[in-house]
C-alpha cells in the first residue's frame, strides 16, 4: 500500500523557516518522481516543487530561490526546506508521486504577518 506521510509544519513569522519531511512506503521510492503541492484555504491544489529519481529539481516561480527540495533514497524520505516564508505560503503541504493525487493528511504551514 502506497503511503506518503508529511510532517514538519508549524506556525512561523514572516521571514521564518521550516523544513518539511515526507516519508514514503509501499513502493520503490528511489525510482519515482515526487511532487510537493499545497492547498491554501478555499483554494485548489497548487504545485510547489518536483524532484525526479535522478535528483533533478524544479520549482514554481513563486517559491524559486526560497524553497529547496531534496531526497534521501536510503531513508525513503523527501524534504522541503522553506526559507523567507511569506503569509501567502500559508497552506497544507502534501507530497505525492508524480501523476498521483495526494494521499496523506498533509502538514499545515501557517505564516503570520
Amino acid at each position: 500500500q502506497v503511503q506518503l506521510v508529511e510532517s514538519g509544519g508549524g506556525l512561523v513569522n514572516t521571514g521564518g523557516s521550516l523544513r518539511l519531511s515526507c516519508t514514503a512506503s509501499g513502493f520503490n521510492f528511489r525510482f519515482y518522481t515526487i511532487n510537493w503541492v499545497r492547498q491554501a484555504p478555499e483554494k485548489g491544489f497548487e504545485w510547489v516543487s518536483t524532484v525526479s529519481s535522478d535528483g533533478t529539481t524544479n520549482y514554481a516561480d513563486y517559491v524559486k530561490g526560497r524553497f529547496t527540495v531534496s531526497r534521501n533514497n536510503a531513508e525513503n524520505t523527501l524534504y522541503l526546506q522553506m526559507e523567507n516564508l511569506q503569509p501567502e505560503d500559508t497552506a497544507v503541504y502534501y507530497c505525492a508521486k508524480a501523476g498521483d493525487v495526494p494521499r496523506g493528511q498533509g502538514t499545515q504551514v501557517t505564516v503570520s504577518s
